[in-house]
C-alpha cells in the first residue's frame, strides 16, 4: 500500500488510477478537476464544497447531511425547500435562529426540555451501549462531551471571556486542527453521570447568559485573540449564541437517530 504523508502533490495528474478503499484525511482538493470518477460507496465527512460545480452527475440513493446554501440542482435552489420541509416536520426548529433576547430564551428552554427527554431515553439503555459508535459516528456519550466543548467555547470563552474554560472530558470535532491547551481524548470512557455533571454546569452557564440577555447585547461584537479556539475578531455576539443553539439542536437529532438504531440492534 502506497502512503503519502505531508506531501505536496499539487498539479498531479491521475488517469485510469484505482483509489478504491483509499483514505483521505485533512487533504486539500481545492480547484481539482474530476471527470468520469466513480464515487459509489464513498463516505465523506467534514467536507467543504464551496463554489463547486458538478455536471452530468448521477445522485442515486445518496444521503447528504449538512449546511445547504445556494445549492442549485437542475436549475432549482433546493436549500429553501429543504429548510421549509424541515421546519414543517419540526415546527420548533424555526425558533433556533432568533433575533431578539426573548427568542433566545425561548429557544434555550425548548432545547433543555427536548434534551431532558433524550437523556431519559438514553438512561433506558445499558451504559456500555451509550459508548457504542453507530455508523462510524460518535457514541451518545461522545456527543454530550462535544456539546460541552461547544458551550465552553462559544459562551464561556467568547461571550464571558474565560480564555481557557475546558474540562478534561471536552471533545473537539474529529476534523479539528488540534490545540495545545484543549483536551482531546476521543477514546476516554467516562460514565454518563460524569459527563452529565459537566453538562449541567455548562447548561446552567448558558441559561444564566440567556436570562440576563438584552437586545442591545445582541447587536454587539466580541473579540478573543488568545491562542486556542474560538479565536475571532469582531465576531457578532448573536452568532456565538446561535451556533450553540444550532449545535444543540442538530446533535440531539443525531443522538435520537442513533438511539433508534441501537434499539433495533438489541
Amino acid at each position: 500500500m502506497t502512503e503519502f504523508h505531508e506531501q505536496d502533490l499539487a498539479g498531479a495528474h491521475f488517469e485510469r488510477v484505482s483509489l478504491r478503499g483509499a483514505t483521505f484525511d485533512h487533504v486539500r482538493l481545492n480547484d481539482a478537476t474530476m471527470q468520469a470518477v466513480d464515487f459509489t460507496g464513498v463516505r465523506i465527512r467534514g467536507a467543504l464544497f464551496g463554489e463547486s460545480r458538478m455536471r452530468g452527475v448521477g445522485l442515486i440513493d445518496v444521503e447528504i447531511s449538512g449546511e445547504l446554501r445556494n445549492v442549485v440542482v437542475n436549475g432549482v435552489d433546493i436549500a429553501p425547500l429543504v429548510e421549509a420541509e424541515l421546519n414543517r416536520r419540526m415546527p420548533e426548529r424555526a425558533k433556533m435562529a432568533p433575533d431578539d433576547s426573548d427568542g433566545f430564551r425561548e429557544a434555550w428552554a425548548i432545547l433543555e426540555r427536548l434534551w431532558d427527554g433524550t437523556i431519559a431515553r438514553a438512561r433506558t439503555f445499558p451504559e456500555v451501549t451509550l459508548h457504542r459508535s453507530v455508523d462510524d459516528e460518535w457514541s451518545f456519550i461522545q456527543t454530550l462531551r462535544h456539546l460541552n466543548l461547544v458551550s465552553a467555547g462559544w459562551v464561556d470563552r467568547m461571550v464571558l471571556g474565560n480564555a481557557s474554560p475546558w474540562h478534561p472530558l471536552d471533545l473537539p470535532w474529529d476534523e479539528a486542527p488540534g490545540w495545545d491547551d484543549i483536551p482531546w481524548d476521543r477514546e476516554a470512557q467516562p460514565s454518563l453521570d460524569e459527563v452529565l455533571t459537566v453538562r449541567r454546569e455548562r447548561q446552567a452557564m448558558v441559561r444564566r447568559v440567556m436570562e440576563s440577555l438584552t437586545d442591545e447585547q445582541l447587536g454587539t461584537e466580541v473579540t478573543r485573540s488568545e491562542p486556542g479556539w474560538p479565536r475571532m475578531e469582531d465576531f457578532p455576539f448573536k452568532e456565538c449564541l446561535r451556533i450553540v443553539l444550532n449545535e444543540e439542536w442538530e446533535h440531539r437529532l443525531y443522538a435520537e437517530r442513533d438511539l433508534t438504531l441501537l434499539e433495533k440492534e438489541n
